[in-house]
């Protein structure tokens, strides 16, 4: 009996932590266009999808998120554009893939803080080749790049870095 109300728990925490992640990934174009700033070059999907990842601990339901941000942003806001979220998609994809791949190969990555670092960037580099490979072929080639390199580093390095030690964090805390 325990164990059904706990995996019912789960499913609703999960359901929430979700439905929370979704609403954040849908109002952040929204406060773009109110504001006026180019919040896009945060790489925001990237962003709810790395504290999904955090907040609940399944590979499934990372890969659920990396469809679903950019899918349910663009029915409900109109961004991404249809063409754009099927790269966003792709890459959130790949990232997921990539990263719980690498992760599966160095097994004791809660040992190895870094290993869990370099996997979690790899895994946005490997995204970030589908993306603009899609990009490239279903948009606009020149268009390709529209977030200068430096500043798509930059997030990337920042969002690795906090990513592994919210990890970190959790592991240390159990």
């Amino acid at each position: 009996m325990n164990t059904v109300l706990s995996k019912k728990s789960t499913i609703a925490r999960t359901a929430i932590i979700d439905a929370a992640l979704v609403a954040a990934a849908c109002l952040i174009p929204t406060l773009s266009h109110i504001t006026a700033l180019p919040l896009y070059k945060l790489n925001p999907m990237l962003l709810v999808l790395l504290t999904g990842m955090i907040a609940v601990r399944s590979r499934t339901n990372a890969f659920l998120l990396a469809v679903l941000l950019p899918v349910v942003s663009m029915l409900a806001v109109g961004m991404p554009t249809p063409l754009k979220a099927l790269c966003m998609a792709a890459e959130l994809l790949t990232i997921v893939g990539a990263y719980t791949a690498l992760q599966r190969m160095w097994k004791a990555a809660a040992a190895r803080p870094w290993a869990s670092f370099v996997a979690i960037v790899a895994a946005m580099l490997c995204g970030k080749g589908v993306y603009y490979a899609l990009k490239a072929l279903v948009i606009a080639p020149d268009a390709l790049v529209t977030t200068p390199i430096a500043t798509q580093a930059v997030v990337a390095l920042v969002a690795a870095t906090l990513f592994c030690t919210a990890q970190y964090l959790i592991a240390r805390s159990k």
